[in-house]
């Protein structure tokens, strides 16, 4: 499991304490966590969407992934990690592969954050202690388990726009800032 850095914590818990004061909720956690999905498939779908079909099996090393992966990946941990989140069962979908269309890849990313958005509806801070099912067999508490989920969006789109960029094409989050 990746270690959460000091830094990444502090503005995951600045962002979740602003999300709670503007809008006065009594599961202030869970609001954060669902506004960074839904700020992540925004920013995610449209990197997607920016990247040529042709480019999806790029990789800037052998030793990386390829674009193709790394949407597959975000596509399973969304489903792994809202599912028990949710304490709800992740839809049965068809096995992608690095080699399958854009449009299918695409297509399952934003089924993957739709997922998220509906079994996330009903989650609340109250339970944020419980011990849930994590990768490998582990558990961790269903506040860590939103905690790992935000640094790995992070990661995501990270790696994403750094690939866009590899091939001479802005980031979404970078083009909303041109002029």
């Amino acid at each position: 499991m990746k270690k959460l850095t000091l830094g990444a914590a502090a503005v995951l818990l600045l962002s979740l304490a602003g999300a709670a004061r503007a809008q006065s909720s009594s599961s202030p956690v869970a609001d954060g966590l669902r506004g960074l999905v839904a700020r992540n498939a925004t920013n995610m779908v449209a990197a997607a969407e920016e990247m040529p079909a042709g480019k999806f099996s790029y990789h800037p090393t052998p030793a990386q992934w390829t674009f193709a992966h790394l949407m597959i990946h975000a596509t399973g941990a969304n489903y792994g990690m809202c599912s028990s989140i949710a304490g709800v069962s992740a839809p049965q979908t068809e096995k992608l592969a690095d080699t399958d269309p854009k449009d299918k890849l695409v297509s399952a990313l934003k089924a993957s954050f739709q997922f998220c958005e509906d079994s996330l509806k009903n989650v609340t801070d109250a339970n944020l202690s419980e011990e849930i099912p994590f990768f490998g067999g582990r558990k961790v508490s269903r506040g860590g388990m939103m905690i790992i989920m935000a640094d790995d969006y992070g990661d995501h789109y990270s790696q994403a726009s750094g690939y866009l960029r590899l091939n001479g094409l802005l980031p979404p989050t970078a083009q909303r800032r041109r002029p």
